[in-house]
């Protein structure tokens, strides 16, 4: 873990949050080849669930929401987690993470358990009252529901059908921890899915299997993978049934993202509080009812950390050590390297042509700086599956060689074979 983490940094994936003034507790700042492995991800879980769907409906609602949304769904009341303080040197821990009364820390006496609600809370406009309260909302399901007679209206989908978002929440965690794991800020992709109550079972099983798909279909390897079936008591509230999807992380086996049964909870609180009717009319059966849902909810930020974690390889290469990062083509956040063998002789601007030219269909970069071996091993450790090297044959024969990441294979092949080359490379993403 700790060898991934300083690549992450070093090479710019990931950065700690505020670094410079000595960061914040559980937030992170993707670089730029982070951002690109992040929206990658992004974008083919939308096309999968959404894109590639005629009955989902994709949505952007507002961080900031009434502060009676909260009160609606108990989050208010309840969204808390049992801690206690040391005290002595005041530091605060979960008390499923300690054990005894003695501070872990320095040895002092802890004190009686508390409930610290998770939310963030802030004030909305420039009187500071109980009217102005908000939160930053610490899930992003809250705002699908709330656009439920929106869709309704806008729309009149058949049932099933479903609502997607994929967007930032907070939470003000007591003891953020594993990295890109348990942080106070991050990133959800969530599916309302809207179904009739007789029909749950059979559109969770769907669900189940779809998910388990995407996720092979993105490079996780699933024998690190194992489905939990939430017991009983340990359900949420709203809950009928859930299975956490549990991923083998270095410091153990962790939920990954989860698929719950909601019931028809959140629409009836909503309606109770708010006033509004959100029965869903079904024209075939002539019947008024509130919809129960089904909920695929992927943590965005736990993916890419496992993801990440599933590429990493160091392996010995002619007597040297060599890392590389196997991700996925479908994501990698760097498609195709193109490297001048020098910078003089015309090269550098041999190669800056090939960029010019790739770069309008695929995500290139070029480099130029350092021997070409040194940049053949900074590819590796980003995972950049191909890199093209431009030498003097190049600029008599006008052909390039094309080596491959995970097999450092190389061959010969025509600067104008080259587009369509790598389309058949990355055909499988149109």
């Amino acid at each position: 873990m700790d060898k991934l983490t300083s690549l992450l940094k070093r090479r710019g994936f990931i950065y700690q949050g505020s670094e410079i003034y000595g960061g914040l507790g559980g937030t992170w700042d993707y670089g730029p080849l982070g951002v690109e492995l992040k929206n990658k991800l992004k974008q083919s879980w939308w096309k999968k669930f959404v894109q590639q769907r005629s009955n989902i409906y994709g949505i952007d609602a507002s961080i900031l929401m009434n502060k009676d949304v909260w009160v609606a769904t108990g989050h208010v009341d309840n969204f808390s987690d049992p801690l206690v303080e040391c005290s002595k040197c005041k530091k605060r821990f979960r008390v499923d993470q300690i054990e005894g009364s003695i501070c872990p820390e320095c040895e002092g006496e802890l004190g009686d358990v508390r409930q610290f609600n998770m939310m963030f809370k802030t004030q909305v406009g420039s009187v500071e009252d109980s009217a102005s309260t908000s939160y930053l909302r610490p899930e992003t399901a809250q705002g699908i529901f709330v656009n439920f007679k929106n869709i309704i209206d806008s729309f009149h989908p058949e049932i099933p059908f479903g609502m997607a978002q994929i967007g930032k929440a907070f939470r003000n965690e007591i003891t953020p921890r594993d990295f890109l794991f348990r942080a106070r800020e991050f990133e959800q992709m969530e599916v309302e899915y809207f179904v009739t109550p007789e029909s749950w079972e059979e559109n969770f099983e769907t669900w189940r299997k779809d998910i388990i798909e995407w996720l092979r279909s993105v490079g996780l390897t699933l024998d690190r993978l194992h489905e939990k079936e939430v017991d009983g008591d340990e359900l949420a509230h709203y809950s009928k049934r859930t299975i956490d999807f549990e991923y083998d992380y270095p410091f153990g086996r962790k939920e990954l993202l989860g698929l719950a049964y909601r019931t028809d909870f959140d629409l009836s609180r909503h309606a109770k509080m708010s006033g509004v009717n959100l029965e869903y009319f079904d024209q075939v059966n002539n019947d008024h009812f509130i919809p129960h849902v089904i909920e695929p909810s992927f943590g965005v930020d736990r993916l890419v950390l496992a993801l990440l974690l599933d590429a990493y390889h160091e392996e010995d290469v002619a007597g040297e050590s060599r890392v590389v990062m196997r991700l996925d083509k479908s994501i990698v956040p760097i498609q195709i390297a193109i490297l001048p063998l020098m910078k003089k002789d015309g090269m550098s601007e041999y190669a800056k042509n090939i960029f010019k030219k790739l770069s309008n269909n695929f995500v290139c970069h070029y480099d130029e700086t350092a021997s070409i071996g040194k940049r053949y091993r900074r590819q590796d450790e980003i995972g950049t599956p191909y890199a093209i090297t431009v030498d003097y044959d190049s600029l008599e024969d006008n052909t390039v060689t094309v080596r491959e990441r995970d097999t450092m294979v190389q061959k010969r092949i025509p600067v104008d074979e080259l587009q369509g080359y790598f389309e058949e490379q990355y055909k499988f993403l149109n």
